[in-house]
């Protein structure tokens, strides 16, 4: 691709993608701070979020026509199967942060950014809601000393105003995954190992599930074991989901012809819901539990994931190479961030 882009520190900061479901959040909230760009397929849907501080442009990342702009920073909230946003940013040296990549993608952007030797900070921030649980694990782990053990819990919405993308995750459930368990390598099939978790009040039952924080923090905090469940606020699609594992279906249901029955198990987006999941980390100095709400629902906690990386990598000493959520300094700090935001985080 011949896209072009240029670093100019008091240009815009680009969102592709700017316009979808957690894109619009992401705008409502840096256009407070910083003058945007928002990118996508069809521009003419942003057009309600365009004023003398943000601006709207086309780029089809599944299209040829290159792209050019001069922008300060660049955060994809969008899928970039093949790295067009990813590699036009290192390319010109860009500060640059991506939310929405599962593990697999997450392990090739850091190959591909490593080996393009970045000269701005690279943040790849998809753990789930944008890299929040992997900051929250980081701040738990810091005071008991270490992270033997990292459980993620959460609770989706059924209700939740959500994007396509944010249920891209369900094509990875005939795929197994491998995981640290007690430091070694362990591979696990996406559902199982249930559990009923209480999270915010609300008995939950939740299922292994592929996500990069299980990736990364073995990585960076040295965890020997991380492991992510989810469940749903909605019995029926809990049901609907352990079902649908247990005969088969995202294994020889996973072309594009069962795409729709795939995505009806989880996409009905409704008005508007709360987010929550529950972090617990046992470490040597005992468990410390952390329940995170937030009563904007999911598209608004994600997004103020993204505007926490931004603050990293377009902040004083922000340092080139790739990085992740929980490598940043005081982890604790981007706690207090989000309860300034209207997060409710809840630690025992």
């Amino acid at each position: 691709m011949n896209d072009l882009l240029e670093l100019d520190p008091s240009g815009p900061v680009l969102i592709a993608g700017g316009y979808g479901t957690v894109g619009t959040a992401l705008t409502q909230l840096a256009a407070k701070e910083w003058p945007l760009l928002l990118t996508g397929r069809n521009p003419d849907r942003g057009s309600s979020l365009a004023n003398e501080r943000v601006a709207v442009r086309r780029w089809d990342l599944n299209q040829p026509e290159p792209f050019k702009a001069n922008v300060r920073a660049v955060i994809s909230t969008v899928n970039d199967p093949d790295d067009r946003v990813l590699r036009a940013a290192v390319q010109a040296g860009i500060p640059y942060v991506d939310v929405t990549r599962w593990t697999s993608r997450v392990t090739r952007a850091l190959t591909l950014a490593t080996l393009m030797q970045p000269e701005a900070p690279v943040l790849l921030s998809s753990g789930w809601m944008g890299g929040i649980t992997n900051i929250v694990a980081a701040a738990l782990a810091e005071e008991v000393g270490g992270a033997d053990q990292i459980d993620v819990a959460i609770r989706y919405d059924t209700n939740d105003q959500a994007g396509a993308d944010s249920v891209d995750f369900i094509d990875r459930l005939g795929l197994d995954f491998e995981v640290r368990k007690g430091g070694t390598a362990a591979v696990v099939r996406p559902l199982s190992d249930t559990r009923w978790v209480d999270i915010a009040g609300h008995r939950t039952k939740v299922a292994r599930l592929d996500t990069p924080e299980q990736f990364t923090l073995p990585l960076t905090i040295g965890a020997g074991s991380v492991a992510t469940r989810i469940g749903f606020s909605s019995n029926t699609s809990t049901t609907a989901l352990l079902a649908a594992r247990t005969i088969g279906l995202f294994r020889w249901g996973s072309g594009e012809r069962w795409e729709p029955l795939r995505r009806s198990l989880l996409y009905s987006p409704g008005s508007g819901g709360t987010a929550h999941l529950r972090v617990d980390v046992e470490g040597p100095g005992g468990t410390r539990t952390a329940v995170i709400s937030d009563p904007q629902g999911q598209a608004h906690l994600t997004a103020l994931g993204g505007l926490l990386g931004l603050h990293s990598v377009l902040g004083a000493g922000a340092q080139a190479g790739v990085f992740f959520p929980e490598s940043v300094p005081e982890p604790a700090s981007q706690l207090a961030k989000l309860e300034s935001w209207g997060v409710t985080i809840l630690r025992s």
